[in-house]
């Protein structure tokens, strides 16, 4: 593993931490990991990500399961964010594409797929 710089953002941050179990399938554990690739993945969703204030996602993967870790700014609003989120370009698009390898409705949204997670310990 590599390390690499924290980006230094000049304001307070908030961090958000999600769950999500995807497919057991080693196959469609490929492709999403395809899907989400810098190769294959939807510039539209990234761009809409960057619209609605995130900062900086990163998503890490054991098995099936995954954890996506978000920073945005101290006065980003998880709620409106991720409903301004679902009406932008291809959004809707991707969330029913991914959700063949998320086992959930198509529809949903993805505030309505990743469970958040609450810190329990810190060392800084």
């Amino acid at each position: 593993m590599e390390g690499y710089l924290q980006r230094d953002w000049q304001c307070r941050i908030k961090r958000y931490v999600q769950f999500l179990e995807i497919s057991d399938n080693p196959e469609l554990i490929e492709q999403y990991r395809k899907w989400h690739s810098e190769e294959y993945n939807w510039k539209e969703v990234r761009y809409g990500i960057r619209a609605v204030g995130i900062l900086e996602m990163e998503i890490y993967i054991i098995g099936n399961r995954l954890v996506m870790i978000v920073d945005a700014p101290e006065d980003f609003c998880w709620e409106e964010a991720m409903k301004k989120l679902a009406t932008l370009p291809r959004q809707a698009e991707w969330e029913a594409f991914v959700s063949k390898f998320q086992g959930c409705d198509a529809d949903a949204r993805s505030d309505e797929k990743w469970q958040p997670m609450e810190r329990m310990f810190r060392l800084y």
